[in-house]
């Protein structure tokens, strides 16, 4: 799977989001649809909405394909989240891990995942050990 990123920005924050860890809950889009709507071309359009609105409805990703950075803090990344982790099983769907993580790659190499993180839960995914919808297309019950 390819590792693209693409930004969005309004001048105060820029949005961060990569495709392939999206599992396309839809969340951002019933949440925020003035901004996320995935049947126009750019599909986030971050001026019509106020820079807290838009971050509040980006920590809901649960995924983390979603994400922003402050552009005065440009050398910030992720938006990290200061809290216990949580982990959230959801029904016919993924596991939900909410806070700071990493996580052990095959290889040795860590990933750090912030906020929101969904694992397979179902087995099908491409792009274990993360959800990819996949859950939907097999019918997955659980």
């Amino acid at each position: 799977m390819k590792d693209i990123t693409k930004h969005y920005s309004n001048g105060e924050i820029t949005i961060v989001w990569k495709p392939g860890e999206c599992i396309h809950s839809g969340i951002c889009f019933r949440g925020l649809g003035e901004v996320f709507d995935p049947k126009k071309r750019p599909w986030i359009t971050p001026e019509h909405a106020s820079t807290e609105e838009i971050m509040k409805q980006i920590d809901n990703c649960p995924s983390g394909a979603l994400s922003y950075f402050k552009n005065e803090n440009k050398d910030e990344t992720q938006h990290v989240v200061e809290s216990e982790t949580i982990v959230e099983t959801v029904a016919n769907g993924p596991l939900l891990v909410f806070g700071n993580i990493a996580i052990k790659n095959t290889d040795g190499s860590l990933t750090h995942k912030h906020q929101v993180t969904a694992f397979c839960r179902c087995g099908a995914s491409a792009n274990k050990p993360f959800c990819d919808g996949s859950h939907q297309k097999i019918g997955f019950t659980g």
